[in-house]
């Protein structure tokens, strides 16, 4: 069976909602907010996206132990015309898929974590108030002090599901969204983050917390990304009802 391009959004629901929490960033993704941004492929029921609206581009790849043999026939079709440099997020077991064309740099290994037992939210008290566009300056300075190396994208403020605590005048600490689809009921939060003068005293916490208790008005599944060895974060998630669902690799891919 040949790969091909999907336009059709539906379809692409139907594949990737039966595995939302596996998919989620990819369900997310076909919200009016980032489908400009995508292109997909889809191989029978086994789906790739290729996301554009970030530089380099970013390819998601994700799939279930029992499908991942399906889906390495898909990256190894569409490899001639994936850009010549791109990031990916791929399952275990596809990066021979790639690896005749694409020289693949490491970018560590993580966990999709996904809140499985929120009544654990209820252990921490929230604190936290809705950021907006008047606050990107604050969050770019907190971002570039305690979090350079993160992605944000300052449309995502626009989601209303950014939250930040203030603390001797600064803002502190903050937990938004990577996506939010009411539509199709999954959220992945990102950008978590706390001022390295406020560290330690339970913000992170408080704030994650927040947020947590905020999307679950609007979804279903809260998910998450976190590196596998980043042992605190994992510790902080855990906490507060968290549980790892998934593994996958980060790489930087570069044509040969």
């Amino acid at each position: 069976m040949p790969v091909r391009a999907e336009h059709d959004r539906s379809v692409l629901a139907d594949l990737l909602g039966r595995d939302p929490v596996l998919h989620a960033y990819q369900l997310g993704d076909l919200d009016d907010f980032f489908w400009p941004y995508t292109s997909w492929f889809r191989r029978g029921e086994q789906v790739a996206l290729l996301y554009h609206g970030v530089d380099p581009p970013t390819l998601l790849a994700f799939a279930a132990p029992a499908d991942t043999a399906a889906l390495a026939a898909l990256l190894a079709e569409v490899a001639p015309v994936l850009p010549a440099r791109l990031y990916a997020h791929l399952s275990p077991g596809l990066t021979d898929a790639l690896a005749g064309s694409f020289r693949l740099d490491s970018g560590g290994a993580h966990h999709r974590m996904a809140l499985t037992d929120p009544v654990r939210l209820a252990a921490v008290r929230p604190a936290g108030v809705v950021l907006g566009a008047a606050d990107l300056p604050q969050l770019r300075r907190l971002y570039a002090q305690a979090y350079p190396e993160n992605w944000f994208d300052p449309r995502m403020l626009d989601t209303g599901q950014y939250l930040g605590v203030r603390a001797g005048g600064e803002l502190a600490a903050v937990a938004g969204v990577h996506v939010w689809s009411p539509v199709y009921r999954v959220a992945a939060l990102g950008n978590v983050t706390t001022h390295p003068r406020w560290r330690g005293r339970g913000l992170a916490a408080a704030v994650v917390a927040a947020l947590c208790v905020r999307l679950r008005e609007t979804v279903e599944h809260v998910t998450l990304n976190v590196r596998a060895d980043n042992a605190a974060a994992l510790r902080l998630y855990e906490r507060l009802g968290f549980t790892r669902v998934a593994d996958y690799d980060e790489y930087t891919l570069t044509a040969r």
